[in-house]
């Protein structure tokens, strides 16, 4: 497995060959890493819950082969667990179900771990899958950063310092007033990640399996997924998904458990955690400082696994591994960062970037973008009203997010008015209830 070969997942003409050298289909079970027994179980999981399957359909189920899939069932019947069922709709697939004693086995695997989707990748295979598709493997360069943010009103010496940040694999900090485009940029960072990845479905620990796949961190690309793995010789290994690189956000309910492996007890199944399924991707945590664990202990959970790139997690048996730390981690606030942290900690952040007001110019660009975007006809009017008229007489600054807010608004009104066009007093209403009045001391 090369690192030329996590390079260039994303060139489609080579897709499918890139991703099978990557992860080639298993031609046996020693091939998948996992044991006869352990493929037992999962098998007999599966039948548990559907009561009875073909080979074919198992396959898909398991994302093996269905060589493998028929190898596991030949034990099964000669230990008594499976036995054959009668065919039906002219179905000329062998059909198979437990026996009282492969119920029994369900069960008990049942007991020790809950898990009874897609057969897992080991630990092993996914560190080497991680590694062979790095971050570090694709530079960000200053003329794909420009590229990438050409429709994007923002500063160009800003994205000067996002582009090295994104870069070094350092951390990233972006601080400023609320209002000034920090999360809005941020998500866009996400494409400067690079091409799409192959992610397991999950990850084996020992005996115990994580769930890694999530669909809403995890995007797949279409017409490129390996599903009907008992079906086709070719392609990889159905146990991964091709994806676009993970982008993973979270705000004020982050929890310090959420940064463990999750462990259901009632259904005894674990989940990744968020830094897990945002590896060789980005993982936002906005709104700093309003999460339900404490600014310092965030901090603290990190700084191991950004200097070691690895992070350690735990088992509820209370074995412990590591697993990479390969991702872009962003911290997004609005809160003044030294009523965060001291400057210790600071020092410990990568790169701190400021997000101010915006200028004249840049305000009006946003205005001009919304506008289009919203097919709302505005010769010049509307925006010198906002700029000479409303803002000159209020305490407010120019916010990158206004424009957006009170052209929203203005909307609102004019559909509300059943007028042609957004007139400068829809702009007064939208403004009037956007921002909070305060009244003056004695004022009714």
């Amino acid at each position: 497995m090369s690192q030329a070969d996590g390079n260039a997942l994303s060139d489609s003409s080579d897709t499918l060959g890139r991703c099978s050298r990557l992860a080639p289909k298993p031609t046996c079970i020693e091939d998948t890493g996992l044991s006869r027994y352990f493929l037992t179980d999962l098998t007999a999981k599966h039948l548990a819950a559907a009561g009875v399957l073909d080979i074919v359909t198992l396959a898909k189920r398991l994302r093996l082969p269905g060589s493998i899939v028929e190898d596991v069932l030949a034990y099964m019947r000669t230990e008594a667990l499976v036995e054959l069922r009668t065919n039906r709709d002219e179905n000329l697939l062998l059909r198979f179900g437990l026996t009282d004693r492969g119920r029994v086995l369900a069960n008990d695997a049942t007991q020790r771990d809950g898990y009874w989707g897609p057969a897992p990748v080991t630990l092993a295979a996914y560190r080497k899958l991680v590694e062979a598709q790095s971050m570090n493997n694709a530079p960000v360069t200053r003329a794909r950063v420009h590229e990438a943010f050409a429709d994007t009103v923002i500063r160009p010496e800003t994205l000067d310092s996002l582009g090295p940040a994104m870069s070094s694999g350092r951390s990233l900090f972006i601080y400023g007033a609320p209002g000034t485009g920090k999360t809005y940029i941020a998500r866009r960072l996400a494409r400067l990640l690079g091409g799409p990845v192959l992610l397991p479905y999950a990850v084996i620990v020992d005996d115990s399996v994580i769930e890694y796949f999530d669909p809403a961190a995890h995007s797949l690309v279409p017409g490129h997924q390996n599903v009907d793995s008992a079906l086709f010789a070719e392609g990889f290994d159905a146990r991964y998904v091709f994806c676009e690189r993970p982008f993973v956000s979270s705000g004020g309910e982050l929890t310090a458990d959420m940064l463990e492996l999750q462990y259901d007890v009632a259904t005894r199944r674990y989940v990744a955690p968020l830094q897990m399924r945002a590896n060789l991707g980005m993982l936002l945590i906005d709104d700093l400082g309003r999460q339900r664990i404490a600014t310092v202990d965030l901090f603290n959970r990190w700084i191991v696994p950004l200097e070691e790139k690895r992070d350690q997690l735990t088992l509820h048996t209370g074995r412990h591994f590591s697993t990479p730390f390969d991702l872009v981690l962003v911290f997004s606030t609005n809160i003044d960062p030294h009523k965060l942290a001291d400057d210790a900690f600071l020092r410990r952040i990568g790169y701190k970037i400021h997000f101010d007001h915006s200028s004249p110019t840049e305000y009006a660009a946003i205005w001009h973008q919304v506008c289009e975007a919203n097919a709302i006809a505005d010769d010049g009017a509307l925006l010198s009203h906002v700029m000479d008229d409303l803002y000159p007489n209020s305490s407010y600054s120019p916010l990158a997010c206004h424009p957006r807010d009170l052209l929203g608004l203005a909307l609102d009104y004019q559909r509300y008015a059943s007028q042609d066009a957004i007139q400068i007093e829809a702009i007064d209403w939208a403004w009037r209830n956007y921002f909070v009045r305060v009244e003056a001391e004695g004022e009714s």
